[in-house]
Order: C-alpha cells, then structure tokens, then sequence
C-alpha cells in the first residue's frame, strides 16, 4: 500500500509545489502558484462543465437501463432459456475493451456509417453527420457510448438484488391490493436502495475518472467540447509538458474523488 499508493500520492503533491522543471536539482518551490494557474485556466472550468454533464447524464442513464433490463429478466412472464438469451445480448457490452468500444463506435458513428445511413433513410438526419468531430454532438455522442459500455455493470447488480427479494413481499403488497406499480414503489425500489446507492457512488466515481473512451474518440476535441477533468490534466503533462501544473490538476482530481469515496464509505459504514 505504501508503495503502490501512498508514495505516489506524495509525489504529485510534493511536485505540485515546484516550478515546471521538477526533475531538476535546481527546482524551486513556488507553493500554490500552480493551483492557481489551473484555476485560473477557463479550459480547466469547460472540463469540469463537461464531466458534470457526461457523469450524471451516465450514471442516470446507466440506472434506468440497467434496472429496466434487469426487470425483464427477472420477470416470470419469460421462460428461463428466453431470458438466459437476453442475459447474454444484454451483457455483450460489458465485455468489450475500451479500445474495441473506441474503434466500433468511431465506425458506426462516421459520416458514412451505418448509423448515419438508418437515420437518414428514415428522414431523421442528413446522412452525413459528423458526431465526434461536431461541437454541438460531440459531447452527446461520447456520452451515449458511455452509457451503451457501462449499463450492464448496474443490470448485473440490480439483477441479483431483485434475486434476493423474498416473494412473500409481493404475494403479501397483492393481498393488500397494491397494484404492480405499488409494489414495484413500496417493495422493489426500497429492497434496492442499499444496492442502487453503493453503485450509483461507485459509477460516479469511476466515470469522473474515464480517459481512455474520451482519447480514443475525440480526445477531447473538438474545441474542448469533450475535455474532461483526466483528459484536460493529460494534455498539461504530456502535451504542453507542464508536469507540475499537470501534478497540480491532478491532485485538485484526487480531493474531489475523496469527496465522493467519504460518502461511498459512509454509506457501507451504515448499510454494514
């Protein structure tokens, strides 16, 4: 842990402290100047802008697709060699590697690919949209990738919670009268709360944190309409070589992701 962890963390801040020229004997510590050149950056505000919108757009999303198709597949309405069928197609996404995700969807997004042919044949678009490589689609096209690549993360985990609620529950909210939607807001929503909480924590933490879906598809283009909170501090390390400006972001990123990891723990604390 001291190793692997710990030491890092030291690190970046210890070089979020110096002057640009960090491996240099001759470095000198200029305190928070660092902090301020990122918070004065507008670039540094548009990646947070675009974080916000791409994690709560995915982690809500990622909620009400994974526990609709976790519903179909629990229902008894379905024989078990249908839903297994459904199980795999649903979890197809899940087992692609970013890379693959990147490259499949660079293709089907193209100007002439098969996405723009189907909503042009139907009259939607022109048939020639450039959805990565457009500001005003760019951040929306990202994002609906997220969300295709990341549903069945929560539809796993929503499906064995709605395993694990006892049947007396329903037979007993039908005895009382309540229609399905009734039981689905009085016994299934708070069976799943401990579940969709702790996932919702843990997909916003990670999302927060994507860079290799967002590099390999637009790399924070165009016109920063895709930069991100990881791509933005990426690009001062190794773009512009600003190491410790970069270390500076970078521990900026560190102290909101312990926000978010106090109230994840704080909630196993509680649910424990």
């Amino acid at each position: 842990m001291a190793i692997l962890m710990l030491t890092p963390i030291v690190m970046v801040i210890w070089y979020s402290l110096l002057d640009g020229v960090i491996t240099n004997k001759d470095s000198q510590l200029v305190g928070f100047d660092n902090y301020a050149e990122v918070l004065t950056d507008p670039v540094f505000y548009t990646a947070v802008r675009n974080t916000l919108v791409f994690t709560v757009s995915s982690v809500v999303a990622h909620f009400g697709i994974g526990l609709g198709f976790a519903m179909l597949l629990n229902t008894p309405l379905l024989s078990n060699r249908t839903k297994a069928f459904f199980r795999v197609i649903y979890v197809l996404p899940w087992l692609f590697t970013v890379a693959i995700i990147a490259v499949l969807w660079r293709l089907l997004l193209n100007p002439n690919g098969v996405v723009n042919y189907l909503l042009g044949s139907v009259g939607i678009t022109g048939g020639q949209t450039e959805w990565l490589a457009d500001p005003s689609t760019a951040l929306a096209a990202v994002t609906f990738i997220n969300i295709w690549a990341g549903y069945p993360f929560f539809m796993i985990s929503l499906l064995a919670g709605l395993q694990g609620i006892p049947r007396d529950l329903y037979e007993a909210a039908r005895v009382d009268g309540a229609t399905p939607f009734q039981q689905f807001r009085n016994v299934t929503l708070p069976q799943l709360r401990p579940i969709i909480i702790s996932m919702a924590l843990l997909d916003f933490i990670w999302t927060t944190q994507q860079f290799a879906l967002i590099w390999m598809t637009t790399g924070g283009g165009p016109i920063n309409a895709t930069e991100m909170l990881s791509t933005f501090t990426y690009k001062l390390a190794f773009s512009r070589y600003e190491f410790s400006v970069a270390s500076a972001s970078a521990v900026i990123v560190l102290l909101l992701s312990m926000v978010l990891a106090f109230f994840y723990v704080r909630h196993q604390k509680a649910r424990d």
